[in-house]
């Protein structure tokens, strides 16, 4: 079998012809790993390239023994010369490359306008590949006076070159040098797959044709039938943002206090919290300094409406922590500490949505132009610096993300001692962290901190059992709501911690990632690999992991010829094997009618026409 492919153009830089590269397809076949021999890793038959009329032939063999015949013709005037030639061979391609070079727009327009009409006209529906070759040398905008018709521009763009494309439904590639990620990994890429398409196709034809000139009458191959559907996982949603929220309403673990002494009531927060979101909050706290910020309206807002006052008595605030008490703030402004509540509760549900948050202002203040003076300043505070207040619309940001996904967030506090509450020892280590996190996004840890335990009074809490990097990747997710285990490995030591710490929505994100990268693998490095699946399947079930172990069941069902090989098959319980045995593909009885199908094609000295 053989591929044919013709290729158009020069993409000869004339600006640059005494350090000129070899051409692209002479350097893909010379460099290409598909295009190889037994003796050497060439089998070009450079030295006896055929001098065509029209064309440069190369002769080459791809992916072992596939015959790939390459006709080169860099130049438009030789190939009109030879109509009948040239529209043969166009005619029977299989690939078709276009290449001009982008420094040289007379190679361009000669593709353009020369070869792109004779594609077209050929209207055989074989692949195009266009390929723009070099780098862009004093590329310049070309001139948009409409009284000037000059093109000052010695380039070819790339909006040039991608309308041709479109215009031959081409595949366009632009290739900044011809080395080995270019000519190799990115246009050998490519080609290769159109190859492979051309093969298969070619492949499937000829099987048409021999079926119906077959007149083979005797026993049919046996049909595979398809396997199993895999058990689906449904992912969790998240209640990141309502976690954060009840934190807000129960008043757990408060470290500031804000008042007014005109207004009655003081509001209760959380450090972390509000300097995950705002800038203005970590300058107050002494989290980062006025030269750190480096924004004066930033400091400005900051000096404005609040001010630190150690020495205040709190009567109405939860005292918690008697040691160490809630730091009292004191709110400049009477009418923003009677919306901070509201200021508050919006903050922790994710700061976006500004309909709800002017809502609840006006309920408060009945003049428009106090409510939108307490906008404006929630504005300020959520400001990040050196940038314009891009928060001039409210309507505008209500569908968006939430501000956690785009600002400071918690995750600038992970592993960190700013604001640390607690530290944790894991195998010598220590790691830093936030109490109010930790009780308002795990239900054990809140247990742990506020019941009568020893975790409850002290701050230095010993961690048995996980490894550090684990535990790091659990308060990575407690923090950040995601988490991205290294491997299968990591990502059952992460479900092992999730289930002993009850957080169930990181359980179904580490069963989904150890299903998603089993399900990547081939069948070669299923085979291959290290990783003991019989005990990735007992470590599921003893960890009350039912959907992972359920589909890692069917698993190994699917994939009963490479896993019924391994030693650890064996270790499987009486139960689990029966269930495999009943599921397995291929089927028993399949490969009892293949044995009996070979036995018959051997016994009749026949050719069979599937195997």
């Amino acid at each position: 079998m053989s591929i044919h492919i013709v290729a158009l153009g020069n993409e000869g830089d004339t600006f640059h012809q005494d350090n000129r590269p070899s051409g692209l397809i002479r350097t893909y076949l010379g460099r290409s790993p598909l295009v190889s021999g037994d003796e050497s890793s060439l089998l070009l038959n450079a030295a006896s390239t055929v001098a065509r009329p029209v064309f440069t032939e190369y002769q080459a063999s791809a992916f072992g023994n596939v015959k790939l015949v390459v006709h080169d013709c860099p130049v438009w005037d030789i190939f009109d010369s030879d109509w009948y030639t040239s529209r043969n061979l166009i005619g029977g391609a299989d690939i078709i490359v276009i290449k001009y070079n982008v420094n040289d727009k007379f190679s361009f327009h000669e593709v353009k306008d020369n070869y792109i009409p004779v594609i077209k006209r050929a209207s055989n529906s074989v692949p195009v590949i266009i390929a723009a070759v070099g780098t862009r040398q004093n590329e310049e905008l070309p001139c948009t006076c409409p009284l000037c018709t000059s093109d000052r521009g010695s380039c070819v763009t790339t909006t040039e070159g991608i309308q041709v494309a479109k215009e031959l439904g081409a595949t366009y590639l632009e290739l900044h040098s011809l080395d080995d990620f270019y000519i190799g990994k990115y246009f050998g890429g490519v080609l290769e797959y159109f190859m492979i398409q051309a093969l298969n196709q070619k492949t499937s034809e000829k099987m048409k044709k021999r079926k119906m000139t077959s007149s083979f009458h005797g026993i049919r191959p046996p049909q595979l039938e398809q396997p199993e559907k895999m058990p689906v996982l449904k992912a969790e949603a998240s209640h990141y943002h309502s976690d954060l929220n009840n934190l807000l309403l129960c008043c757990q673990c408060v470290d500031v206090v804000f008042y007014h002494p005109e207004v009655t009531g003081v509001v209760e927060a959380h450090k972390i919290v509000l300097c995950s979101v705002s800038h203005v909050f970590m300058l107050l706290f002494n989290v980062k300094s006025p030269a750190d910020i480096q924004d004066s309206s930033i400091i400005r807002t900051t000096q404005d409406l609040f001010a630190i006052n150690r020495d205040a008595v709190l009567p109405g605030a939860s005292q918690e922590a008697p040691s160490n008490p809630p730091l009292p703030v004191i709110v400049k402004d009477a009418l923003f500490c009677s919306c901070l509540s509201d200021i508050l509760r919006f903050i922790y549900s994710g700061a976006f949505q500004w309909e709800e948050l002017e809502e609840d202002v006006r309920r408060k203040l009945k003049d428009s132009g106090d409510v939108s003076d307490i906008i404006e300043k929630v504005k300020c505070i959520l400001k990040t610096p050196g940038k314009i207040n891009c928060l001039r619309n409210c309507k505008t940001y209500q569908a968006r993300k939430p501000l956690w996904f785009y600002n400071t967030s918690l995750k600038f506090f992970l592993n960190k001692p700013m604001l640390a509450d607690v530290v944790f020892e894991i195998q010598g280590a220590t790691v830093p962290a936030h109490r109010a996190i930790l009780v308002a996004r795990c239900e054990v840890m809140a247990a742990m901190f506020n019941g009568n335990y020893m975790e409850a009074k002290s701050v230095l809490i010993p961690v048995y059992g996980v490894s550090k990097e684990t535990f790091l990747s659990f308060l990575e997710y407690l923090y950040t709501d995601s988490c991205c285990p290294a491997g299968i490995f990591q990502a059952m030591c992460l479900l092992i911690c999730a289930e002993m710490y009850q957080v169930s929505r990181l359980q179904h994100i580490c069963e989904l990632f150890i299903i998603t990268q089993l399900q990547s693998m081939p069948s070669r490095e299923l085979a291959s690999m290290n990783l003991d699946i019989v005990d990735l399947l007992k470590k599921a079930k003893f960890h009350h992991s039912d959907c992972l172990s359920t589909w890692l069941l069917h698993f190994i069902a699917t994939n009963y010829l490479i896993f019924s090989q391994k030693p650890e098959f064996q270790d499987l319980s009486v139960e689990e094997r029966s269930f495999v045995e009943k599921h397995r593909w291929p089927s028993n009885m399949y490969l009892k009618q293949l044995a009996e199908y070979r036995k018959y094609i051997h016994s009749r000295k026949c050719r069979c026409l599937v195997m």
